[in-house]
């Protein structure tokens, strides 16, 4: 179904962020090599905050290869894969093209989709544009995560074959919908919860807004004053 034009990794690195040090593992390379995927990362890779980055929910991040182009032309700069932070660069598979559930084998890992990305402020920092992760958020262009079902090598050149649709076909495109914009369409969030790969942390917040409880997104679009 898709295809990986890259695998990016990096371990977190500090940098400075309005007057503060800031660790983040914003910044991916591309590797030419086989990885190993694991049940938390591809060995290599790192995530500094682990309470909102990583872990078994979000092992591994993916970026579709398609939205480069309007980034290119919105930032005004040539793009080298990883761009975003993503782990895996990716073609035939954005937003709109798959669900949350969705089960596929790249290489010989089995990976599952739990959630649109959740773009943040160290985003903003990587291009120095404070509006990037609300304007990330806005385009619908976020990306999304796999959890990784079964480990093992993964190739730069292999493709990425569908296993299984999840039955409920909650894209991460109508995910992100309601999670950004149609925020108290309450039969939507009902559907999605229904979801059983959906991640914990946005099951969190859509069973909170079911109980008419707001999220504040502001510390995680612009980082801690």
């Amino acid at each position: 179904m898709g295809e990986i034009i890259s695998i990016n990794i990096g371990k977190p690195v500090k940098v400075e962020y309005k007057g503060k040090e800031l660790e983040t593992g914003i910044y991916k390379s591309q590797v030419k090599e086989p990885v190993y995927l694991s049940k938390l990362n591809f060995i290599g890779d790192g995530q500094a905050d682990l309470v909102h980055h990583g872990g078994i929910d979000k092992a591994v991040c993916v970026y579709p290869y398609e939205h480069y182009t309007y980034w290119e032309k919105d930032l005004e700069r040539k793009l080298d894969f990883g761009a975003f932070g993503e782990n895996i660069t990716v073609k035939g598979m954005v937003e709109a093209d798959v669900s949350i559930g969705d089960i596929f084998q790249i290489g010989e890992a089995i990976v599952q989709i739990t959630q649109p990305r959740q773009p943040c402020f160290k985003l903003a920092k990587r291009y120095d544009l404070t509006d990037l992760p609300l304007k990330f958020q806005n385009t619908g262009y976020t990306g999304y995560y796999f959890k990784v079902l079964e480990e093992g090598l993964v190739n730069p050149d292999s493709m990425i074959n569908l296993i299984e649709r999840d039955p409920t076909n909650v894209t991460v495109q109508f995910a992100n919908e309601i999670m950004h914009h149609d925020k108290k369409n309450l039969e939507a969030i009902e559907k999605i919860l229904i979801v059983d790969a959906l991640s914990s942390s946005w099951r969190n917040t859509f069973t909170k807004r079911l109980h008419g409880k707001k999220e504040n997104t502001k510390e995680r679009l612009e980082g801690k004053n």
